[in-house]
């Protein structure tokens, strides 16, 4: 709808919203520009203080997708005009543990009477002009690292149903309530400037061209952004992705939320396959997430420092393909050949 209306023109919009990314840059000085995103959304656990530090790490996520710090945020509630207040507050302090942990200052915010609860945030960050991390650079023989295990939105569909197992949702939290700052940190350099001892920090081995975070349009679906963004082609190998404990068996119980439906339904034309990749892998490719991991496109030559970086911080980053020419279709997902299948045959 925003694509119907009639066009800002100011030159200190860096990224607006006719770029399809991750959120708006607006420079206000020589060196300085703002980033800014908003999200919000109805919960997805029972427990408030968890919902709130969910929706917090969702909304903090765009702003480390483009390379930014985030600084203040403004909480955005939706709530029954007869609910217990003392869920609120839990939602309220949950949020803002989760800013504090990012450093961000929650400096107000609006509420308004709603049946359904709703919560989330407006962010914003600081970032250099220079340094703004798009989905629309992405270079042919870039290699492609995925931060984070999906599987969120199926299991969260379960947990509505109230039949997910303890250990889903333990790894469904333990998945969207962790901040993508410390990839971030280590992405953009901050880690190694902030290392004590290191006044004068080595720059980063490493050159990233392109980056994203995998929310509501499922991996597929922001992967075909950063294709088309950048005029390339994706090969992703199925294989590589980590999955999140359970979302196999929501899969096969059928626990499919209606956004996976709707992202396969609206993506699935872009991509084919090929070699070995069960129902339930394919299905997973356009799981929607919740706070998502980062999917980052970095050149070749300095792929392997990066991951080796973001798994010495924490990070279990894995490389999961690489960047080609642009094709039609837009992305190939690969998984075990025939001849990678009697090779594993073989080895046993």
């Amino acid at each position: 709808m925003l694509g119907k209306l009639a066009r800002q023109h100011d030159p200190n919009v860096l990224v607006g919203f006719d770029h399809a990314d991750d959120a708006g840059v607006y420079q206000i000085g020589p060196g300085t520009a703002l980033v800014q995103t908003v999200d919000f959304f109805t919960p997805i656990v029972d427990d408030p203080y968890t919902f709130g530090q969910i929706a917090a790490t969702n909304s903090l996520s765009d702003v480390y997708a483009m390379g930014g710090r985030p600084l203040t945020s403004l909480a955005m509630v939706c709530f029954p005009e007869k609910g217990d207040l003392a869920i609120l507050e839990q939602i309220l302090a949950g949020g803002l543990s989760k800013m504090m942990e990012a450093g961000c200052t929650v400096i107000g915010g609006h509420s308004i009477r709603d049946d359904e609860t709703k919560f989330g945030y407006s962010v914003t960050g600081l970032i250099d002009p220079a340094k703004v991390l798009t989905n629309s650079a992405a270079k042919p023989g870039d290699r492609l690292l995925f931060t984070k295990a999906i599987g969120t939105g199926v299991i969260s569909t379960a947990i509505k149903k109230g039949v997910a197992k303890q250990a889903w949702i333990d790894a469904a939290v333990e998945s969207m309530t962790t901040l993508n700052k410390k990839a971030a940190d280590v992405i953009t350099g901050a880690a190694e400037r902030r290392s004590a001892g290191q006044p004068r920090a080595a720059a980063p081995t490493w050159s990233v061209n392109a980056m994203t975070d995998i929310t509501g349009f499922g991996l597929i679906g922001h992967a075909r952004e950063m294709a088309l963004g950048s005029n390339v082609g994706l090969r992703l190998r199925a294989r590589r992705l980590r999955l999140l404990e359970g979302a196999l068996d929501c899969v096969r119980a059928g626990y499919i939320p209606g956004g996976l439906k709707a992202n396969r339904e609206f993506v699935e034309c872009v991509v084919r396959y090929e070699g070995d990749i069960s129902d339930e892998i394919k299905t997973l490719l356009f799981d929607p997430q919740t706070a998502g991991g980062l999917l980052i496109s970095v050149a070749a030559e300095g792929a392997a420092d990066l991951v080796g970086a973001l798994n010495s911080s924490g990070v279990a980053a894995v490389e999961i393909g690489e960047v080609v020419a642009e094709s039609k279709p837009l992305i190939t997902v690969t998984g075990v050949s025939y001849a990678e299948s009697i090779s594993q045959i073989r080895a046993r």
